[in-house]
Protein backbone atom coordinates (compact mmCIF):
# COMPACT_ATOMS: atom_id res chain seq x y z
CA UNK A 1 0.00 0.00 0.00
CA UNK A 2 2.77 2.15 0.51
CA UNK A 3 3.65 1.92 -3.42
CA UNK A 4 -0.15 3.00 -4.22
CA UNK A 5 0.46 5.97 -1.82
CA UNK A 6 3.90 6.97 -3.15
CA UNK A 7 2.19 6.82 -7.02
CA UNK A 8 -1.25 8.37 -6.28
CA UNK A 9 0.79 11.34 -4.50
CA UNK A 10 3.16 11.33 -7.47
CA UNK A 11 0.27 11.44 -10.06
CA UNK A 12 -1.28 14.35 -7.65
CA UNK A 13 1.82 16.46 -8.05
CA UNK A 14 1.53 15.97 -11.46
CA UNK A 15 -1.90 17.05 -12.54
CA UNK A 16 -1.14 20.14 -9.91
CA UNK A 17 2.31 21.26 -11.78
CA UNK A 18 0.42 20.58 -15.72
CA UNK A 19 -2.05 22.93 -13.99
CA UNK A 20 0.50 25.29 -12.58
CA UNK A 21 1.84 25.56 -16.02
CA UNK A 22 -1.08 25.55 -18.40
CA UNK A 23 -1.99 29.26 -16.13
CA UNK A 24 1.12 30.07 -16.81
CA UNK A 25 1.46 29.91 -20.57
CA UNK A 26 -2.57 31.48 -20.10
CA UNK A 27 -0.94 34.69 -18.13
CA UNK A 28 1.79 35.06 -20.47
CA UNK A 29 -0.75 34.61 -23.41
CA UNK A 30 -2.90 36.86 -21.98
CA UNK A 31 -0.31 39.33 -21.53
CA UNK A 32 0.94 39.46 -25.13
CA UNK A 33 -2.32 40.34 -26.41
CA UNK A 34 -2.35 36.47 -28.33
CA UNK A 35 -5.78 35.02 -25.99
CA UNK A 36 -9.21 35.70 -25.48
CA UNK A 37 -9.02 36.41 -21.87
CA UNK A 38 -8.55 39.83 -21.17
CA UNK A 39 -9.34 41.71 -18.10
CA UNK A 40 -10.56 44.88 -20.30
CA UNK A 41 -14.05 43.58 -18.56
CA UNK A 42 -13.35 45.22 -15.83
CA UNK A 43 -12.24 48.96 -17.07
CA UNK A 44 -15.46 51.61 -17.10
CA UNK A 45 -16.08 52.23 -20.39
CA UNK A 46 -15.99 56.44 -20.75
CA UNK A 47 -19.75 58.16 -20.80
CA UNK A 48 -21.21 59.22 -24.21
CA UNK A 49 -23.16 62.24 -24.73
CA UNK A 50 -25.47 62.43 -27.60
CA UNK A 51 -25.76 65.91 -29.34
CA UNK A 52 -28.23 67.30 -31.45
CA UNK A 53 -26.50 69.21 -34.38
CA UNK A 54 -28.66 71.90 -36.06
CA UNK A 55 -28.14 74.28 -39.17
CA UNK A 56 -30.11 77.38 -41.61
CA UNK A 57 -30.14 76.35 -43.96
CA UNK A 58 -30.06 72.28 -42.96
CA UNK A 59 -27.51 70.02 -44.86
CA UNK A 60 -24.60 71.51 -43.67
CA UNK A 61 -21.68 69.03 -43.00
CA UNK A 62 -21.26 69.12 -39.43
CA UNK A 63 -17.87 67.41 -37.69
CA UNK A 64 -17.10 67.77 -34.27
CA UNK A 65 -13.63 68.47 -32.88
CA UNK A 66 -13.76 64.56 -31.11
CA UNK A 67 -13.90 63.32 -34.92
CA UNK A 68 -18.03 61.83 -35.32
CA UNK A 69 -19.92 64.14 -37.82
CA UNK A 70 -22.99 64.08 -40.00
CA UNK A 71 -25.51 66.19 -42.12
CA UNK A 72 -27.85 68.47 -40.21
CA UNK A 73 -30.25 68.04 -38.84
CA UNK A 74 -28.86 64.76 -36.98
CA UNK A 75 -27.64 63.49 -33.50
CA UNK A 76 -23.99 62.50 -33.38
CA UNK A 77 -22.52 60.19 -29.81
CA UNK A 78 -19.33 61.39 -28.88
CA UNK A 79 -17.26 60.44 -25.97
CA UNK A 80 -17.57 62.97 -22.79
CA UNK A 81 -14.54 64.63 -23.12
CA UNK A 82 -13.40 66.70 -20.15
CA UNK A 83 -12.81 69.74 -21.89
CA UNK A 84 -15.05 71.30 -24.17
CA UNK A 85 -15.19 71.07 -27.94
CA UNK A 86 -15.83 72.95 -31.13
CA UNK A 87 -18.73 71.93 -33.71
CA UNK A 88 -17.29 73.25 -37.37
CA UNK A 89 -20.45 73.44 -40.26
CA UNK A 90 -19.80 73.77 -43.64
CA UNK A 91 -22.01 73.79 -46.34
CA UNK A 92 -21.09 74.74 -50.53
CA UNK A 93 -21.96 78.63 -51.27
CA UNK A 94 -22.19 79.76 -47.44
CA UNK A 95 -18.97 80.94 -45.17
CA UNK A 96 -18.16 78.55 -42.55
CA UNK A 97 -19.34 78.66 -38.95
CA UNK A 98 -17.63 76.77 -35.81
CA UNK A 99 -19.73 76.35 -32.62
CA UNK A 100 -18.39 76.02 -29.17
CA UNK A 101 -20.24 73.30 -26.89
CA UNK A 102 -19.58 72.90 -23.50
CA UNK A 103 -20.46 69.53 -21.40
CA UNK A 104 -22.71 69.96 -18.52
CA UNK A 105 -22.06 66.80 -15.79
CA UNK A 106 -24.79 65.63 -13.20
CA UNK A 107 -23.16 63.73 -10.38
CA UNK A 108 -27.07 62.56 -9.83
CA UNK A 109 -27.97 61.08 -6.28
CA UNK A 110 -29.84 57.78 -4.69
CA UNK A 111 -32.78 58.60 -7.06
CA UNK A 112 -31.04 59.85 -10.15
CA UNK A 113 -28.36 58.51 -12.29
CA UNK A 114 -25.71 60.81 -13.28
CA UNK A 115 -25.70 62.35 -16.49
CA UNK A 116 -23.96 64.53 -19.65
CA UNK A 117 -25.75 67.20 -21.25
CA UNK A 118 -24.31 69.69 -23.97
CA UNK A 119 -24.88 73.72 -23.63
CA UNK A 120 -26.11 74.83 -26.10
CA UNK A 121 -28.44 71.79 -26.65
CA UNK A 122 -29.52 71.78 -30.34
CA UNK A 123 -25.92 72.81 -31.20
CA UNK A 124 -27.72 75.42 -33.92
CA UNK A 125 -24.71 77.86 -36.73
CA UNK A 126 -26.83 80.03 -38.96
CA UNK A 127 -24.77 79.81 -41.99
CA UNK A 128 -24.33 83.04 -43.72
CA UNK A 129 -24.04 82.95 -48.03
CA UNK A 130 -19.85 83.16 -49.13
CA UNK A 131 -20.67 86.07 -51.63
CA UNK A 132 -20.88 89.46 -49.76
CA UNK A 133 -24.01 91.58 -51.15
CA UNK A 134 -23.72 93.43 -53.73
CA UNK A 135 -23.20 97.52 -52.40
CA UNK A 136 -26.57 99.70 -53.43
CA UNK A 137 -25.48 102.01 -55.67
CA UNK A 138 -25.97 106.02 -55.76
CA UNK A 139 -28.78 107.01 -58.36
CA UNK A 140 -27.07 107.97 -61.46
CA UNK A 141 -27.37 111.77 -61.73
CA UNK A 142 -27.23 113.34 -65.45
CA UNK A 143 -24.41 116.28 -65.59
CA UNK A 144 -24.85 119.63 -66.01
CA UNK A 145 -24.88 120.96 -69.07
CA UNK A 146 -21.84 123.68 -70.00
CA UNK A 147 -23.02 127.49 -70.44
CA UNK A 148 -23.61 128.51 -73.53
CA UNK A 149 -21.60 131.54 -73.40
CA UNK A 150 -18.42 129.68 -72.65
CA UNK A 151 -18.49 127.76 -75.99
CA UNK A 152 -15.95 128.92 -78.55
CA UNK A 153 -16.81 130.65 -81.56
CA UNK A 154 -17.29 127.97 -84.31
CA UNK A 155 -17.12 128.30 -88.06
CA UNK A 156 -20.36 128.46 -89.58
CA UNK A 157 -21.91 124.87 -90.43
CA UNK A 158 -22.77 124.71 -93.82
CA UNK A 159 -25.42 122.39 -94.72
CA UNK A 160 -24.71 118.91 -96.58
CA UNK A 161 -26.74 118.77 -99.51
CA UNK A 162 -29.74 115.91 -99.61
CA UNK A 163 -28.27 113.96 -102.42
CA UNK A 164 -25.09 113.28 -100.34
CA UNK A 165 -26.45 112.10 -97.26
CA UNK A 166 -26.83 108.68 -97.11
CA UNK A 167 -30.41 109.22 -95.03
CA UNK A 168 -33.25 110.80 -96.80
CA UNK A 169 -34.77 113.41 -95.72
CA UNK A 170 -38.24 112.75 -93.46
CA UNK A 171 -39.37 116.19 -93.93
CA UNK A 172 -38.64 116.16 -97.96
CA UNK A 173 -42.03 115.44 -98.77
CA UNK A 174 -44.00 118.26 -96.55
CA UNK A 175 -42.90 121.52 -97.57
Amino acid sequence: MAVRRSRSGWFMRRVIAIALAGANLLGAASLGGCSSMSFDVFKSTPPTVQVRLESNPPGADATTSLGPGCKTPCSVSVPAPDVPFTVAFALPKYQPASVPVNLIRNPGDFTTPASVTTDPDPVFAELQPATPPRPVRKPHRPRKPKPAAAAPAAAPVQAIPAAASPFPDPNAGRR
